[in-house]
């Protein structure tokens, strides 16, 4: 059970202007700017934010743009919210090399050869978001993301314009991972919801767009035989994943190990107690990549959500 809201205005905004960086990059109003010295007059006059590819961190951590029709120059303290004062490490600037960065135009010159030079700003990008988009979001709201880096500890994703936030590990699924890569990439495109706004930080959830208990078991049958992914192996029984919100436990049996892809049997389905019980085929190594997100909710805002099934003693539930 959840409750929701969608603000149509909102969402249009976040899909329109203010996405993740990478998400501009091959839009065909994007590509035309670039080719053209008069649109990147006009979006520098304008203020408009467009997107091209780092090609170069040089020694004084100045990042080098590449442009169809000249040079660009992100200056080091132009380079990211935070650069300036410290705040923000540099290796978020090595870490942009060979990759979209969005940016404004902030000067137009000549370079040597006669061909203009474009002087960029990453952080007024950066500034903007924050003060038009990200400082409007409210918990329980859900946006898009894409995923920046993987730590043992969480995720790390872009929420607009290169702005990071993190997942914690706890919050990516109902069921639990070793590793944010056993559920994400880098660079997939996912969506989020705001957990907290605490003084312009911003602290994310996901499990909760992942589908209640219910939701998840009407996708599977008693009787049928499925796939899964091994993610823990207890002294009791073996737990394997059959979809990120929800884990069935099968008997015991040897050379077993957490990772391991598995075929198997559904024995029964039991609501009130929120289990499924499975009987293990065979297992052998997983080289699939993590399987596309499969989203229950993708747009609106959530104020209380419920796992648990009606029957259920045990109740799981997260208010925004």
């Amino acid at each position: 059970m959840f409750f929701c809201s969608y603000d149509a205005q909102k969402g249009m905004i976040s899909v329109t202007k203010y996405q993740p960086e990478g998400k501009l990059f091959c839009t065909n109003e994007n590509k035309k700017i670039l080719q053209s010295e008069m649109l990147m007059a006009e979006a520098y006059a304008r203020g408009t934010i467009i997107e091209a590819q780092a090609v170069v961190c040089d020694s004084d951590h100045n990042l080098i743009v590449e442009l169809p029709c000249g040079k660009g120059i992100i200056p080091r303290i132009e380079g990211a919210i935070g650069i300036a004062d410290g705040s923000t490490r540099d290796i978020a600037l090595l870490s942009k090399v060979n990759k979209p960065v969005c940016f404004k135009i902030i000067d137009i010159t000549n370079s040597d050869d006669g061909n203009p030079c474009y002087i960029l700003s990453r952080r007024m990008a950066q500034e903007e978001c924050m003060e038009n988009y990200i400082s409007s979001f409210i918990p329980g709201e859900v946006v898009p993301a894409r995923v920046t880096h993987l730590e043992p500890f969480g995720c790390f994703v872009d929420i607009g314009c290169g702005i990071p936030s993190l997942i914690p590990i706890d919050a990516i699924s109902v069921s639990r991972i070793s590793h944010p890569n056993d559920r994400f990439y880098n660079g997939q495109d996912i969506f989020v919801i705001i957990k907290s706004v605490d003084n312009g930080r911003i602290c994310l959830s996901h499990k909760e767009l992942l589908g209640t208990w219910e939701q998840n078991a009407e996708h599977f049958s008693m009787g049928e035989t499925v796939g899964g992914i091994v993610r823990s192996v207890e002294s009791y029984g073996i737990f394997i994943e059959l979809a990120p919100n929800l884990a069935g436990l099968a008997e015991s049996r040897e050379n077993v190990r957490p990772g391991q892809a598995a075929s198997v049997y559904i024995k029964a389905i039991i609501p009130e107690k929120m289990k499924v019980k499975l009987i293990i085929v065979d297992v052998f190594d997983n080289t699939n990549f993590p399987s596309k997100m499969k989203y229950f909710i993708n747009s609106g805002t959530i104020s209380h959500w419920v796992y648990s099934t009606d029957q259920s003693d045990k109740i799981i539930v997260s208010d925004f």
